[in-house]
């Protein structure tokens, strides 16, 4: 079963260069003494941090700074894009109203990258 994510749940970028830490939105909803994460928890730069450097052409940094390198692609610092909530979320649990988030949930960013998990925060509760 996937373990449910929480407050430190480390997370991994198809397009970025370094692991972030999740920040879900304060709320009364604990998971082995930290705060439990829901599929709302997307937002840039509040819930999803950056993942070191952007190695993505669909984002107009990097498509920018490698027309000024003749084509040679030249990785920017990520800034997420991440609108839509967590994908598909834990059903059969609620957190604060919506689904509950476990490491198997995945959050497309608009610049072409998909962030999943490697590390859900903690390893003692199982969402079924």
């Amino acid at each position: 079963m996937p373990n449910q994510c929480c407050m430190g749940a480390v997370m991994k970028c198809s397009m970025g260069a370094a692991p972030s830490s999740l920040m879900p939105t304060p709320k009364p909803i604990m998971t082995s003494n930290k705060i439990a994460a829901n599929i709302m928890d997307h937002a840039p730069m509040v819930n999803i941090l950056p993942f070191g450097v952007c190695k993505s052409l669909a984002n107009p940094m990097v498509a920018g700074a490698t027309a000024a390198a003749s084509g040679v692609l030249t990785p920017m610092p990520c800034i997420p894009n991440t609108p839509a909530p967590w994908i598909p979320g834990a059903p059969t649990v609620l957190v604060a109203n919506f689904p509950a988030l476990d490491d198997t949930c995945k959050l497309m960013c608009l610049w072409a990258g998909v962030i999943e998990f490697s590390n859900a925060g903690q390893a003692t509760h199982q969402i079924p």
